[in-house]
C-alpha cells in the first residue's frame, strides 16, 4: 500500500532535542491546504506520499480549516482509511490556544479550554492520543501555572505523549518550562516562524537556549508562506495567496521584502539551486533546529520542497552572503 523503500535513508531523520524522538528533517504541516474548502483528493495524495517520502510527522492545530477544526476532520478521516495499520510509524500533533468557538471558554490557556479541545481534537482525528500537544500561544490572562497544568493533565491521562509550547517569548518560554518540569513534564519541542526572512526566534535567543536545553525545534513558514520561492520573484502573481485580501500574506508583505527576496534568487542561481531549496537548507543548518514544518497546496509543490534534501548545505561562504542580504 506504501512504499515499501520509504526509510531508506533519503529522509534524514533528527533527534528532537535530547528526548529518545527523532522527527523528520521536512514535516507536513495541514495549517492550509487541508479544510473542507480544498480539494479532499489531493489532499489525501500529498498525505500519501509524503509517507511515502519518509515524512512521518503530521502536524495539525484545533482551529485549521477553514472553516475550524475541518482540516483535523479530513486529516482523521484520511488517517483512519488509509494509515490505519500505520499509526505507530507516525508522529501526530495538535495545538490549542487561538479562536476555536464562540463563547468565553473557546480560546486562550484555561484548563477548560484546552483540555476541552484536546478531547474534541481526538474525536475529530479518530484518535485515542496525539502524539504531541501544544499550547498554541501565550495567554497573558492566564497563570501560566493553569496552562502548563492542563498540559501536564493531558500527559498523565493518555490523551497525549509529549507537550510542546508555540511562539512564547523567550522570558515566559523559560518559566514554562521550568513549570512543567516541576509538575513532572518535559516540554518536548518549541514551534516558532523561523525563515531567512524572520530571524527573531534567532535574535531573541531562543534557538540558542532551546538547544543548550536540550529542547527541539520545529520552525514553520521556513519558506516565509511562499515568499522565498520562485513566485514572487518577480512582484506577486495574480493567482497567489499575496492578491488574496484574506489570509496571512498580504500583498505589503511581499513588496516590503521584494529586494531581499530578488537578491536571495539572484544568490540561489549563482550557486546553482532553487530558492526555496536554499530556504529549507538554510533553516536546517541551526543546530537548534530539529524539523523545518512545511505546507504544499498539491503534490507537485511537496514534492519541489523535499527535494531541497538532495542538494548540497549551505558553505560558510553562502550563508555570510545570506547574512549581509538578511541581517539577524
Amino acid at each position: 500500500m506504501f512504499s515499501p523503500d520509504r526509510y531508506d535513508g533519503r529522509m534524514p531523520y533528527r533527534r528532537c532535542g535530547d528526548s529518545g524522538l527523532l522527527l523528520p528533517a521536512i514535516s507536513l504541516g495541514f495549517w492550509h491546504n487541508f479544510g473542507h474548502i480544498d480539494n479532499q483528493d489531493e489532499a489525501r495524495l500529498m498525505m500519501r506520499r509524503a509517507f511515502d517520502r519518509g515524512i512521518t510527522h503530521f502536524d495539525l492545530a484545533n482551529n485549521y480549516g477553514p472553516p475550524p477544526g475541518s482540516a483535523e476532520e479530513n486529516v482523521g478521516r484520511i488517517l483512519a482509511h488509509d494509515f490505519a495499520a500505520h499509526r505507530d510509524e507516525l508522529v501526530i500533533s495538535t495545538k490549542a490556544g487561538h479562536d476555536m468557538w464562540h463563547g468565553p471558554y473557546g480560546s486562550h490557556g484555561s484548563r477548560k479550554h484546552l483540555l476541552a479541545s484536546l478531547d474534541h481534537s481526538l474525536k475529530r482525528l479518530r484518535l485515542n492520543h496525539v502524539d504531541i500537544f501544544y499550547s498554541h500561544c501565550p495567554d497573558p490572562h492566564t497563570r501560566l501555572e493553569e496552562t502548563m497544568s492542563a498540559l501536564a493533565t493531558a500527559v498523565s491521562s493518555g490523551k497525549a505523549t509529549y507537550v510542546g509550547l508555540s511562539k512564547y517569548p523567550l522570558k515566559t518560554l523559560k518559566k514554562a518550562v521550568k513549570i512543567l518540569k516541576e509538575m513532572g513534564v518535559r516540554c518536548l519541542i518549541y514551534q516558532p516562524p523561523y525563515s531567512i526572512l524572520n530571524r527573531a526566534v534567532e535574535s531573541a535567543g531562543i534557538l540558542d537556549w532551546l538547544h543548550d536545553e536540550g529542547i527541539g525545534c520545529i520552525a514553520f513558514s521556513p519558506l516565509a508562506q511562499g515568499m522565498l520561492t520562485p513566485k514572487y520573484l518577480n512582484g506577486i502573481p495574480s493567482d497567489s495567496r499575496a492578491a488574496r485580501p484574506e489570509g496571512f500574506l498580504q500583498s505589503d508583505q511581499v513588496h516590503h521584502h521584494l529586494d531581499q527576496i530578488q537578491a536571495l534568487g539572484q544568490l540561489a542561481a549563482q550557486h546553482h539551486t532553487e530558492l526555496h531549496h536554499l530556504a529549507i537548507q538554510w533553516t536546517l543548518q541551526h543546530p537548534a533546529v530539529t524539523s523545518a514544518l512545511v505546507g504544499a497546496r498539491n503534490v507537485a509543490q511537496l514534492d519541489q520542497i523535499i527535494d531541497s534534501l538532495q542538494t548540497p548545505t549551505p558553505t560558510q561562504e553562502l550563508l555570510q552572503a545570506i547574512n549581509e542580504i538578511c541581517p539577524t
